[in-house]
């Protein structure tokens, strides 16, 4: 076993300990069972949802045995939200993106050996228990003063929304379930993020109410930020999802793609399985060089080939370089060509006309003077051949599959157009 708090500490991934020295302890006389909750309120996990399962895998890679909860309890309710009561979803949706978020976890987590990987639903213990029974045997430990201060609530509670009772007694069912995990397997750590801690630590309270010898801990990861003050995980469509359905896997690989250099040393300490010699390499390189994105590009196939596997990161990296002329757009396949151009500015016609009309309406440049001045100085390409005259049309043959053509002003500015024929 290595020392998993210190390899914790260096990747940024401590924020909040119940106590550190105590859980170091644990850890070194270990194994140590310990559980991750994730709760079915979308369809797919999310940025902020990988880095508690990449977390989950460091600590098993060193030798303890996670949990992976998907919680089809707490799911029905999901816990508060800062701003506004959550929409409660239908038992037979939840249940479905139980499985989906499953089956989003279990490639990330060993299943195999000593310390195999388990997942668990917090609905096998909770369907089943009267409403009497739960507040009888949990909801009597809780104590509503430590209830109300938790950050979580008492933010909803001086909100104009305020919170109901149904949110207000999430933290009691996350609670129930460190201490079912602590019965059941000898789960002794939750982890989660720092904005998780009230809930985190509601378990560990209920533990040592009802188990009074037990010694159990939690610990909170950071939440992450961004050096430009834009949300991590969000890009202009949105948030990025791990169901390549949400989020293809070339917009994915372009969110690691085009990491800021002030984040890339963070989001490869936080994400990255390379050891501190190869992160540190990559961090120089960044400094030295930072126009070749060196571990923007290592981030991005690592991340890309974890999430989506090896296959899916070869095609959206021979995209990626297809695009800006570094390889054949013809050999690209429909659905990863169709992602690709759908990051880009876009624009649909019933018709072929000429390019210079393409270029301006498209918004490569200002008007269709300036196209002509552009394709007059060498700089323009359609699916990377070099316009030959002001007055060219594109060929219907020159649609790829049938559809798009790739405009480029230059060697950096895309766009493409769609024909759809109607």
């Amino acid at each position: 076993m290595t020392d998993i708090v210190d390899e914790l500490k260096w990747r940024g991934l401590i924020a909040l300990s119940t106590d550190e020295d105590a859980l170091r302890k644990a850890f070194a006389d270990g194994p140590v069972t310990f559980y991750c909750g994730f709760d079915p309120t979308a369809p797919s996990l999310h940025l902020g949802n990988l880095v508690q399962i990449l977390t989950m895998r460091r600590i098993q890679d060193a030798g303890h045995r996670p949990l992976g909860l998907v919680g089809g309890a707490t799911g029905l309710i999901g816990d508060p939200k800062p701003t506004a009561e959550r929409t409660l979803n239908a038992p037979e949706i939840v249940g479905q993106w139980v499985e989906r978020l499953r089956a989003q976890i279990q490639p990330l987590l060993d299943f195999e050996g000593p310390n195999a990987a388990v997942m668990v639903n917090n609905l096998d213990w909770t369907q089943g228990m009267s409403a009497i029974e739960f507040l009888r045997d949990i909801g009597k430990h809780f104590r509503v003063n430590k209830m109300i201060a938790k950050e979580a609530v008492s933010r909803r509670l001086n909100s104009d929304a305020g919170i109901s009772y149904t949110e207000f007694s999430y933290q009691i069912l996350q609670g129930m379930d460190f201490l079912e995990l602590y019965r059941r397997y000898g789960c002794t750590l939750q982890t989660g993020g720092s904005d998780q801690w009230g809930n985190l630590t509601s378990g560990t309270d209920l533990i040592h109410r009802v188990e009074p010898d037990a010694v159990v801990h939690a610990l909170g990861t950071p939440l992450i930020t961004k050096a430009d003050g834009t949300k991590f995980g969000k890009t202009e469509s949105g948030t990025v999802w791990l169901d390549p359905e949400m989020t293809t896997p070339y917009a994915f690989y372009q969110f690691w793609l085009n990491a800021d250099d002030r984040d890339v040393s963070k989001f490869l300490r936080i994400f990255s399985f390379k050891s501190r010699e190869e992160i540190t390499e990559l961090e120089r390189l960044t400094e030295e060089r930072p126009q070749a994105r060196a571990a923007q590009r290592a981030l991005a196939e690592e991340l890309t080939t974890l999430v989506h596997g090896a296959e899916q990161t070869a095609a959206v990296v021979a995209a990626s370089k297809a695009l800006f002329g570094q390889g054949e757009l013809s050999e690209l396949d429909e659905a990863t060509l169709a992602a690709a151009l759908s990051e880009l500015p876009h624009i649909q016609v019933a018709e072929l006309g000429p390019v210079v009309d393409l270029l301006a309406e498209v918004g490569l440049v200002a008007s269709k003077s300036a196209a002509r001045r552009t394709v007059k100085e060498g700089g323009a390409y359609v699916n990377n051949v070099k316009v030959a005259g002001e007055d060219a049309v594109p060929a219907a043959e020159e649609l790829l599959h049938g559809r798009w053509l790739v405009l480029r002003r230059g060697k950096k500015n895309l766009a493409a157009v769609e024909v759809t024929g109607a």
